[in-house]
């Protein structure tokens, strides 16, 4: 999808975050503080990216996860930027930028965090992944 396409199908949040590898604010986010069952898609393909069950509450103000669905459908690069060294995660199949990850998450699940940006996500309820086309996933909520 060309970037005229992505302007007119994403919001001026979800453009800033996925394409320019912004940062919505903490706490002031869709999903920071959602806990139903159901997954997270990517904004632009419709990727399944997580779950609701690897979600936790870290605390920082955006969702956080475990690991994501299927480790193929995101890629992780090095950004420096910030004065900071980081590991970004970025869709596979859309290059969107999602957010970073971590070392700091729950070590009982594998000690990692991916803070992820909730503009960068759509939400599937379980009760409607049948319907949306996202049945296989059932078993992973």
């Amino acid at each position: 999808m060309n970037k005229e396409d992505l302007r007119k199908k994403l919001n001026d949040i979800q453009y800033k975050v996925t394409q320019e590898n912004g940062t919505e604010p903490p706490f002031q986010n869709e999903y920071y503080d959602k806990f139903e069952e159901g997954i997270y898609v990517d904004v632009i393909t419709g990727t399944p990216l997580f779950s609701s069950k690897d979600k936790f509450d870290a605390g920082c103000g955006w969702p956080s996860f475990t690991q994501p669905i299927d480790s193929t459908k995101i890629k992780q690069r090095q950004d420096f930027s910030h004065n900071m060294i980081r590991t970004e995660v970025r869709s596979k199949d859309s290059e969107a930028h999602l957010g970073h990850v971590f070392n700091d998450g729950p070590l009982d699940r594998g000690g990692l965090r991916y803070c992820i940006n909730s503009a960068a996500l759509r939400f599937i309820p379980k009760d409607k992944m049948e319907e949306e086309g996202y049945g296989e996933y059932l078993d992973r909520v």
